[in-house]
């Protein structure tokens, strides 16, 4: 890690020596780059987070429509539903958002190759917008739509911090995710 750049504690080199196993498991060969999308990954995740994947399974294909099975831990509570959409990403953040309603709009979704093949680790960035704030999430996985659904999740939970801070125009109007339900 000290020659790509990181200087990291020995609990995160822990944790991404754990991840880059998993990564090791799913991929022929594990490129520089990969383990540097994985480092930046990880560096914008807490183990606090509100809403947290714990399951996802898609459908996907030219017949019948496209699903999602898919289960979060929000606020440590397990839910699951099963939700459809336009493709396996639409079907996966609709399931995201009817577990976790929210107004919160797509302004961006981007997805790169962090590497060639088809084995690749795909780096997808979010960008959603609430009532003026903006929340930035990313994520990094050989899955493209499990990397879509994390950064999806991440910048969720970054939302959710931003709701906690004073509202645009100087009155905090938050109400938080257990009060609403």
């Amino acid at each position: 890690m000290t020659e790509l750049g990181f200087e990291l504690a020995e609990n995160q080199l822990i944790e991404l020596f754990k991840r880059f196993k998993e990564l090791a498991d799913r991929k022929k060969e594990v490129f520089d780059d990969d383990i540097i999308a994985r480092v930046q990954v990880e560096a914008g995740q807490a183990d606090a987070d509100t809403i947290q994947l714990k399951r996802l399974r898609v459908i996907c294909g030219t017949d019948g429509p496209q699903e999602a099975e898919l289960t979060l831990t929000i606020e440590g509570v397990e839910k699951s539903i099963d939700a459809t959409g336009d493709g396996p990403v639409d079907a996966a953040f609709n399931a995201v958002k009817m577990l976790y309603p929210h107004g919160a709009r797509l302004q961006l979704y981007q997805v790169h190759a962090v590497t060639e093949g088809t084995d690749a680790q795909a780096t997808v960035s979010v960008r959603v917008e609430e009532d003026g704030r903006i929340a930035t999430g990313s994520s990094a996985d050989t899955d493209t739509v499990v990397a879509s659904v994390k950064a999806y999740i991440s910048a969720l939970n970054r939302l959710i911090v931003r709701r906690e801070k004073v509202a645009p125009g100087g009155d905090n109007k938050e109400i938080n995710y257990k009060e609403k339900h």
